[in-house]
C-alpha cells in the first residue's frame, strides 16, 4: 500500500472519533461545578412571579445558542489544528480557498439567521413583559431618591369610594393615564426609608415594600433627582427610574417570602446603599399592613418626583 493510502486509512478512525470527543468535552464543560438543581437556571435565582419564567427561558435559550455556536467554533479550530498542522503535511503554505461562493454565503447568512432568531424571541418576550392591565389588582408608585426609596400605595384602604385622593399634588409627576389604573376611592398610604432602615424580620438594610401573593401589581416608577433603577432580584427584571419620565411594568408575585432589591443604576456616591426589601404575603396580610400604615398616620402620598415632560423634539436651536 502506498504511503498516501496508509495515511488516509489512519485518518479515518480519528475523524470518526472526533464527534465523540467533542460531545464528551461538551458534557464535561456544562456539568463542571453544577448540580442538577442549579444548572437549568444557569446562575439565575428562583423566579417568584408569574412573569419571571419567561425571562429565565430567554436566558437559558441564549446560553444554549451561545454554547452551540461555541462548540461548532471550537470543533473547527481543533479539527484544523489536528489535520492541518505543518508537521503532518510538510507543506509550507497550505492550499488556499478563494472565491468560494457557497462558503462565503454560509458565513454571511448563518450569523444573520442567528441574530434574527435572537431578535425575534427577545422582541416577543419584551412585548409580553411590558403589557399592563387597565385595572390591575394593585398599584404602587415606587419613588427613587438619593439615597433610598419611597412607596406610595394607591389603594382604597378605608373602603369608601368617596375619599379618593388620586389628584393629590404629590402625584402630579404621574400622567393621568396611569392614575386611572388605581382603584376608585384610592386615598392611599405610604412608606419610606433611609439607608439605615432595616427589615425587622431579616435585618437586611433598606425599607420594605409589601406585596400580595397571587394578585397583579402595577409599578409606576418615578424619581425625585437622578436616574435610579428598580431591581427586585428574584423578579429577574429591572427597569430604570427616570426623572421627568414615567416607566411602568406589572407582575404577579406567586411565592411568599422576603426578597432583596437594589438600585441597579450608578446614581451617585451612596448608590451602593440604595437597598430595599420586598415582602410577599397573603392578600389578607397585605390589606392589614395598609391599615397599619394608616393607623400610624402615613396616609396620603409622598412627592412622586419631577413632573413628566414631553419628548424633546427639534429642541436644537437653528443657526440663522
Amino acid at each position: 500500500m502506498s504511503p498516501n493510502g496508509s495515511d488516509r486509512s489512519s485518518r479515518r478512525p480519528m475523524r470518526r472519533k472526533l464527534p465523540q470527543v467533542l460531545a464528551a468535552g461538551l458534557v464535561l464543560a456544562t456539568a463542571t461545578g453544577c448540580t442538577y438543581k442549579d444548572f437549568p437556571r444557569l446562575g439565575m435565582p428562583t423566579p417568584v412571579t408569574d412573569e419571571a419564567p419567561r425571562i429565565l427561558s430567554l436566558w437559558q435559550g441564549s446560553w444554549a445558542a451561545a454554547l452551540a455556536t461555541g462548540v461548532l467554533v471550537w470543533g473547527l479550530i481543533i479539527w484544523s489544528v489536528i489535520f492541518h498542522r505543518r508537521s503532518r503535511t510538510k507543506v509550507e503554505v497550505p492550499a488556499q480557498t478563494r472565491y468560494n461562493m457557497p462558503i462565503e454565503a454560509l458565513y454571511t447568512i448563518v450569523p444573520f439567521i442567528i441574530i434574527a432568531v435572537l431578535f425575534y424571541f427577545t422582541a416577543r418576550d419584551e412585548s409580553a413583559l411590558l403589557k399592563t392591565s387597565k385595572k390591575p389588582d394593585h398599584v404602587v408608585n415606587v419613588v427613587g431618591f438619593q439615597w433610598s426609596w419611597a412607596f406610595n400605595y394607591l389603594e382604597n384602604v378605608d373602603g369608601n369610594k368617596a375619599t379618593t385622593n388620586i389628584n393629590s399634588p404629590e402625584l402630579a409627576a404621574i400622567p393621568d393615564k396611569w392614575k386611572k389604573s388605581a382603584p376608585e376611592g384610592a386615598e392611599g398610604v405610604y412608606d419610606t426609608g433611609t439607608p439605615a432602615t432595616r427589615n425587622p424580620q431579616t435585618g437586611n438594610p433598606g425599607p420594605t415594600l409589601w406585596l400580595p401573593k397571587g394578585e397583579s401589581v402595577q409599578f409606576i416608577l418615578t424619581s425625585r433627582d437622578v436616574i435610579h433603577d428598580f431591581w427586585v432580584v428574584p423578579f429577574l427584571m429591572k427597569m430604570d427610574v427616570v426623572p421627568g419620565h414615567t416607566n411602568v411594568f406589572e407582575v404577579t408575585p406567586n411565592k411568599e417570602g422576603t426578597f432583596k432589591g437594589k438600585c441597579a443604576e450608578l446614581c451617585g456616591v451612596d448608590h451602593s446603599r440604595m437597598l430595599f426589601n420586598v415582602k410577599v404575603v397573603s392578600p389578607a396580610q397585605y390589606r392589614q399592613h395598609l391599615k397599619d400604615l394608616a393607623a400610624k398616620g402615613q396616609t396620603g402620598y409622598l412627592p412622586a418626583g419631577i413632573k413628566q415632560t414631553d419628548h424633546a423634539r427639534n429642541a436644537e436651536t437653528k443657526n440663522q
